[in-house]
């Protein structure tokens, strides 16, 4: 079982199993009980995604540096309380259940993904390369 790292929107794969929004805000112009059906996601989690002002923060990166920044300043966030519950429980789920978690970002090593992945990892989750 494991958990697979998704672009939401994206055609679902075989076996992805419940696709969980990890975003700030749902899909515009999409309405609520279409969000499955146009796959976005199942299960919509903002609590993973990053703040308002580092989603700001990320999409103004534009250097290595700046990407670096904003990677310290999201772990920082997850590192609270609830979603570092959420993180441990999604890596405990991923050891017997088959679920994907994802953004709408097209490419994965700049979006919150990416730090989602390394974080699940190290929680010691089963995760899709």
């Amino acid at each position: 079982m494991t958990i697979r790292i998704v672009r939401l929107g994206s055609p679902r794969q075989a076996g992805e199993g419940t696709r969980i929004g990890a975003v700030r805000r749902p899909p515009r112009g999409v309405r609520k009980d279409r969000y499955a059906a146009e796959n976005w996601y199942d299960v919509w989690l903002p609590d993973l995604a990053p703040s308002a002002e580092l989603v700001a923060k990320a999409r103004s990166a534009r250097t290595d540096g700046e990407w670096a920044a904003f990677m310290r300043a999201y772990r920082a966030e997850m590192a609270a309380a609830t979603p570092s519950r959420l993180l441990e429980l999604l890596a405990a789920l991923s050891r017997g259940a088959q679920f994907s978690i994802g953004c709408y970002c097209e490419e994965e090593a700049r979006c919150h993904r990416s730090v989602l992945r390394a974080l699940l990892v190290e929680r010691g989750a089963m995760v899709a390369a």
